[in-house]
C-alpha cells in the first residue's frame, strides 16, 4: 500500500513541490499524471526514499519512509521496491544476468542464479541471459529492466513514464508486462505518465493528478 500526507519537497535549486494526499491499497494502481515539471519524478524519488521530503511524509507497505535512517533506506528500497525508471540504466560492462544479480547486491542478500533464471524467462528474455544490453532491441532491455525490478518481489513497482516514445503497439505491451508482473508479486503499481493510452488502457486504477 502508499499512503502520502501533506507530501512537501523543496528542491535546491528549483520550485517548492506540495503534493496532494493518495492512499492506494496493496495490489492496486496508481495513474500519477502530470505535463513534464509538474514533480512526477520528484514524486517517485521521495517514495522509493530517494530524496526526503521537506515536511509530510509517504507510508508505503506500511514503513514511513522518512523514519530510515540512510543505509537502512538503501536495502529496505531494494527489498521492497522495483523501480523502472524511464533512462533504463543497465549496465553495458556486465551481462543481462550481470545486471540483475545487482538486485542482490543492493539489497545485501546472496546471489539465486535460478530466481534470475525464472525472472528473465517469465519476461520471454531468459534467452538472452548473456547478451550485452547493447545487444538488446529496445523493448527487450525494457524487458529485462523490468525482471531486474521484479526480481526480489517487491511490494510496489514504480513505472517512470514506461510508454514514453513507444509506438501504440509497444506501449500496449509494455503496459501489459507490467500489470502481469505486478500482478504475480501482488505488488502496488505506480505509473507516472503524460500519455493519454495509458490511462485508457489501465481502467479502474486511481489517477492523481499533479498540478503544473
Amino acid at each position: 500500500m502508499i499512503e502520502t500526507r501533506a507530501l512537501r519537497y523543496d528542491h535546491p535549486a528549483g520550485p517548492s513541490l506540495a503534493f496532494g494526499d493518495v492512499a492506494v491499497p496493496q495490489g492496486g494502481t496508481l495513474l500519477l499524471q502530470g505535463r513534464s515539471g509538474s514533480g512526477k519524478s520528484t514524486w517517485l524519488a521521495l517514495l522509493a526514499g530517494l530524496l526526503t521530503a521537506t515536511s509530510g511524509d509517504a507510508v508505503v507497505a506500511g514503513q514511513p519512509v522518512s523514519q530510515l535512517p540512510g543505509a537502512a533506506r538503501d536495502g529496505w528500497r531494494s527489498r521492497t521496491i522495483g523501480f523502472l525508471p524511464q533512462k533504463l540504466h543497465l549496465s553495458e560492462a556486465l551481462t543481462v544476468e550481470g545486471n540483475l544479480a545487482l538486485a542482490y547486491f543492493a539489497a545485501g542478500v546472496r546471489e539465486d542464479k535460478a530466481a534470475i533464471r525464472s525472472a528473465l524467462d517469465a519476461l520471454g528474455v531468459g534467452a538472452l541471459a548473456h547478451r550485452k544490453p547493447s545487444q538488446l532491441s529496445g523493448g527487450e532491455a525494457q524487458r529485462v529492466a523490468l525482471a531486474r525490478a521484479t526480481l526480489m518481489q517487491p511490494k510496489v513497482i514504480l513505472a517512470d513514464e514506461p510508454t514514453a516514445s513507444l509506438d501504440d503497439e509497444s506501449a500496449a505491451a509494455a503496459l501489459a508486462l507490467l500489470r502481469e508482473s505486478a500482478a504475480r508479486c501482488h505488488a502496488t503499481l505506480v505509473i507516472a505518465t503524460h500519455d493519454a493510452r495509458v490511462r485508457e488502457a489501465m481502467g479502474g486504477a486511481i489517477v492523481h493528478r499533479l498540478a503544473a
